[in-house]
């Protein structure tokens, strides 16, 4: 007995390397759970789109994934670094430990009850909000679900460890294999709903596809503008005056290529051959997360033409494909694209 209390005696108060510990605790736990929580709110978001928050239109922009690529990789990284972390805290606790190191170590446990307590006030206010204004959909449910989940098993881990620094490998083994199965979960989910990373490429490809096309048409049109006929051939834009070249398939290297067609007076086609289908369904305002319609000029709500993912829209801009090779046929309307004046 007398051994242990000299030990404590010559312990030093404050250890620098758990005070890190500590910190190190705060700043993963409320990274990984934040990252889990956006994870899961977005997959859900393209798995449940919310018709209240969005409008019918072609095609998903694959950087609309940005939320959910982002919220995967902090994930991944934080998630297996915050277990890491608390094995070499609780390992540390379990010693003997000096008065300031002790002091810590309650701090951080009482900060994460209160950040979990607050957290579950909020949901349940948030629920109660959207009850009342009648938007309780599947997905909204599954949130609230997954943030009370999350909230009430940090909360009741941590209670545990305020409780006991000993004797905790059930709970211990409990815990963490719940957390491991909830983020597999989560990141298993996403790549359901995302696709896998060669997926996301082909889309990524597509899109530099329509964006190309979508540049060779503005230039057709400003070119008809200035001289009231259409170009025989697309090198016929290029235009070293103006620094314009024309753009080229992002897998020329395998054949691919642009194509151009003048159909009559004032209409051509574009032809280009792409890796998938366009993805259909609901694109949703603000990413999903507001409630903000979009508006045209005159502020009317839902007024606007949008072809997604493309957001300008206007007369032609359908860009709906299949996989293969696939042409836009477009007329110009000399009412919406006229002459430009002849120079004095």
């Amino acid at each position: 007995m007398g051994t242990q209390e000299n030990l404590q005696t010559n312990k030093p108060k404050l250890s620098v390397g758990f005070f890190f510990l500590c910190l190190g605790i705060l700043i993963t736990l409320i990274t990984s759970v934040t990252s889990f929580l956006n994870l899961v709110f977005e997959t859900l978001n393209k798995r449940f789109p919310d018709v209240l928050n969005a409008s019918y239109q072609y095609g998903y922009s694959t950087y609309e994934y940005e939320g959910i690529r982002t919220a995967l990789a902090t994930l991944i990284i934080f998630f297996p670094v915050f277990i890491v972390v608390s094995y070499f805290w609780k390992k540390y606790a379990k010693g003997i430990m000096g008065q300031i190191d002790e002091i810590i170590r309650k701090w951080v446990i009482y900060i994460v009850l209160f950040l979990s307590t607050i957290v579950i006030m909020v949901d349940l206010v948030t629920l109660i909000r959207y009850f009342i204004s009648g938007e309780i959909t599947t997905r909204f449910i599954l949130k609230v679900m997954i943030t009370l989940l999350v909230a009430i098993l940090v909360g009741a881990y941590y209670i545990f460890l305020l409780r006991e620094k000993k004797s905790l490998s059930k709970i211990n083994l409990i815990f963490s294999g719940v957390g491991i199965i909830l983020v597999v979960g989560a990141i298993v989910f996403s790549f359901m709903i995302m696709g896998s990373p060669a997926k996301q490429r082909q889309l990524r490809l597509d899109e530099r596809r329509i964006g190309d096309l979508q540049n060779v048409q503005y230039q057709i049109i400003n070119y008809w503008q200035q001289k009231e006929k259409l170009p025989e051939k697309l090198s016929d834009l290029s235009n070293p005056m103006s620094g314009y070249s024309l753009p080229v398939d992002p897998e020329f290297e395998k054949g691919n290529t642009y194509e151009y067609f003048v159909k009559d007076k004032l209409k051509f086609e574009l032809c280009a051959t792409f890796a998938l289908p366009i993805p259909q369904g609901w694109v949703e305002y603000s990413g999903g997360g507001g409630i903000m319609p979009m508006m045209d000029y005159y502020g009317r709500k839902d007024m606007v033409v949008s072809t997604r993912p493309y957001p300008y829209g206007g007369i032609n801009e359908s860009w709906d494909h299949e996989a293969g090779r696939t042409c836009f046929e477009r007329t110009i309307d000399k009412d919406m694209y006229p002459p430009y004046p002849k120079p004095l």
